[in-house]
């Protein structure tokens, strides 16, 4: 069934096909990201308002809405140019005024006759003590009382869409919900009351109150989970594609890793071996590897990449470790080459600045198999680049690599095994939803003897003492990065620019001392900037946030980050792990500008009380949201319309569990509850897990 079932062909008609809808309503309407019926339904209140009857207006306290019946007294028409046309009615208990702005008098006489009783329900303010309602939401004879819900449900409107047209439009989708086969397993649904699905969309646009709208009723969770669990069926498709292509066996007798591991200074830590112990059983098992390394800063990722590439090596094939900048993959080169040593194996780096014979050479060397571990950029996808036996694949720092990529490095090597090794820690939801399509491993501890960073936050006024203290540390011998959040003077955030920042330090700390990085330089100037300070030639780094990935400096004891309050935590986190990579105490300095918001100083607070990356990432995700955490938008972590992952986090992993048995069940969703999940994929616009799917 590679197209749409015939059953969603009304929710995916034209938005003009639904009455009051015409081309220029269609385009606001776009604004809100609706392009089709089946988008209004997944667009729900987010609010609503009390209309429940009144005796009086007396009963609520302004500004509040009330629904009373009154009747008519008299008409007050404008005095002047501008002034309000006002109506007098009494309720049951007292009198009180409407009031209209640019009121058209014969509409007034015809719908507020005087002596006649009407049902009105607006927002009651208090006007020179006198109580009012300006413009009622609703004006009808007491016949028509129920045409005003009891409590009224209040949706994100855009400029040319008015709260009366988006009730109209969702009332007509609502008429065409059909009643659709249940995808959800029936225990799951039964333990947690969830109403079947026509059902709980028609509930959730009409709403009997406010808790109705909360993340935790069954209402919300159960339209919650069908989004989450048709992104959970799309990863777990893809997961099984990649499975399905018949794996290679790679088989290490642990030898080359018992060289290395008796070579190191240090034992690795429970993770760490929990972690080499997982990948080894994955490239072993025949079905390929598709697995997350996830650690925090400074956890030793490094270790295990190059345990699990030395499993390729043991079985007689190849490794390449890939990075995404050319710097990155010059230090993995420098980091893996004494593993290498240990272990007797030859690792080499392929990247742009590789040309003529000296890339010929490698490349021939790789073809042959003389290389058994390369490191690389993206320059190892170039056509030319050949291995003899390609058995694992690693990507470091997830965030640059979409799906697709992934699968495009396994191509490279005959059904080659996976890896992704990120530096981010992520809270367990978000997690899921983004590499819903992997298997994870987590490196939770630190290395032993790792030196506790010191954070401090310090105002902006106390400038002249940090360079000061930046002086002594020169003297010293060590060295410290300056981070600015911008590049160039803005209006309209005073913030220093990183090349103003850089001519003051360089005027008080010396000519050679100071050293410049920004995303507006080239390439090769950025390269020159880091490999001058990774050699000692600059004692003072001044940076953009360019340096937060990956960058090894182990003589920089000093972080500063001018104006932290503007970084996300998950930022500033990074930031700080780029120091305490030596033996030296490292300090990390958080400046920031009085006064503080309340968000800002919770922020730097967290940072100064724990260097645990997974705890300072669960802290983000809650102060946040899902949306805004840094870089989703470019992450590949889906938009939910209904679904929210930080009140709704453990619905992920059930929606994980749940969509994986369902295919190991039923692989080619052929069951009546499989169909049934078919056609939620469609509903949800998952058509690339339903194409996946059709071929295999």
């Amino acid at each position: 069934m590679s197209t749409r079932p015939e059953i969603l062909y009304p929710l995916f008609a034209d938005l003009e096909t639904l009455g009051g809808v015409g081309p220029k309503t269609a385009r606001s309407f776009a604004a809100l990201g609706i392009e089709k019926p089946r988008d209004l339904l997944f667009s729900l209140p987010y609010s609503g308002v009390d209309r429940q009857f009144r005796a009086s207006v007396l009963e609520v306290d302004p500004p509040a809405t009330a629904t009373v019946e009154v009747t008519v007294n008299r008409h007050f028409p404008p005095r002047g140019p501008g002034a309000p046309y006002k109506v007098e009615v009494t309720d049951a208990l007292t009198s009180f005024h409407l009031v209209f702005f640019h009121a058209n008098d014969r509409w007034l006489d015809a719908n507020l006759p005087v002596g006649e009783k009407r049902i009105v329900s607006g927002k009651v303010e208090s006007f020179d003590g006198i109580l009012q309602i300006v413009h009622p939401d609703h004006i009808v004879p007491p016949a028509d009382a129920g045409r005003i819900p009891d409590f009224e449900p209040v949706y994100h409107l855009a400029s040319g869409i008015t709260q009366r047209l988006m009730l109209k439009a969702i009332g007509e989708v609502l008429t065409r919900v059909p009643p659709l086969a249940e995808w959800i397993d029936p225990a799951l649904k039964a333990r947690e009351h969830w109403p079947d699905w026509h059902d709980a969309v028609r509930a959730s646009h009409s709403p009997e109150g406010m808790d109705e709208l909360s993340h935790s009723h069954p209402l919300r969770r159960r339209l919650a989970y069908d989004e989450f669990f048709a992104h959970q069926l799309t990863l777990a498709i893809a997961r099984l594609q990649v499975r399905r292509g018949k794996g290679r066996v790679s088989i290490a007798t642990g030898e080359l890793q018992r060289k290395v591991l008796e070579g190191l200074p240090y034992a690795p830590t429970n993770a760490q071996t929990r972690a080499v112990t997982e990948i080894t059983a994955d490239m072993g098992s025949g079905l390929r590897m598709n697995r997350l390394l996830q650690g925090d800063v400074g956890a030793g990722k490094t270790l295990v990449g190059f345990l699990a590439l030395l499993v390729a090596v043991e079985a007689g094939g190849q490794g390449v470790m890939m990075a995404p900048t050319g710097i990155l993959a010059q230090q993995h080169l420098e980091g893996l080459r004494p593993l290498a040593e240990l272990a007797g194996v030859r690792v080499e780096i392929l990247t742009s600045r590789d040309k003529g014979r000296e890339r010929a050479e490698k490349l021939a060397a790789l073809a042959r198999c003389d290389i058994q571990i390369l490191v690389g950029t993206h320059s190892v996808f170039q056509k030319d680049v050949h291995f003899q036996d390609l058995r694992l694949a690693i990507v470091d720092e997830q965030h640059r690599f979409g799906v697709t990529q992934r699968m495009e490095l396994g191509a490279k090597g005959d059904a080659s095994d996976v890896l992704v090794m990120t530096a981010t820690p992520i809270p367990r939801s978000l997690a899921l939803a983004q590499y819903g399509d992997m298997d994870v491993s987590v490196l939770d501890e630190k290395p032993p003897g790792r030196i506790p960073i010191t954070t401090a936050m310090v105002q902006t006024g106390r400038l002249d003492q940090v360079v000061e203290r930046l002086r002594a540390a020169l003297a010293e011998g060590r060295q410290a990065y300056w981070v600015c959040p911008l590049v160039e003077e803005s209006e309209t955030m005073d913030m220093v620019a990183a090349e103003e920042r850089f001519k003051q330090l360089r005027a008080a700390l010396g000519e050679g001392a100071v050293g410049l990085v920004h995303g507006q330089m080239t390439p090769s100037e950025k390269d020159a900037a880091m490999r001058a300070f990774q050699r000692g030639e600059t004692g003072v780094l001044v940076a953009t946030t360019v340096i937060e990935v990956g960058v090894d400096v182990p003589n920089a004891s000093i972080m500063v980050i001018e104006r932290a309050e503007h970084f996300g935590l998950a930022q500033l986190h990074q930031l700080r792990g780029r120091v305490g990579r030596g033996k030296a105490a490292s300090t990390c300095l958080l400046l920031y500008q009085a006064p503080l918001t309340e968000t800002g100083q919770r922020r730097l607070e967290i940072m100064r009380e724990t260097e645990d990356g997974f705890r300072i990432a669960e802290e983000d995700l809650e102060m946040r949201g899902a949306g805004d955490l840094i870089g989703t938008a470019q992450s590949g972590l889906p938009r939910f319309q209904v679904g929210d992952l930080e009140h709704q986090a453990g619905l992920m992993a059930v929606a994980q569990k749940d969509a994986r048995l369902l295919l190991e069940q039923d692989p080619g969703l052929e069951s009546a509850r499989g169909a049934a999940a078919r056609v939620l994929l469609w509903l949800m616009r998952q058509d690339e897990a339903i194409r996946l799917i059709s071929v295999g």
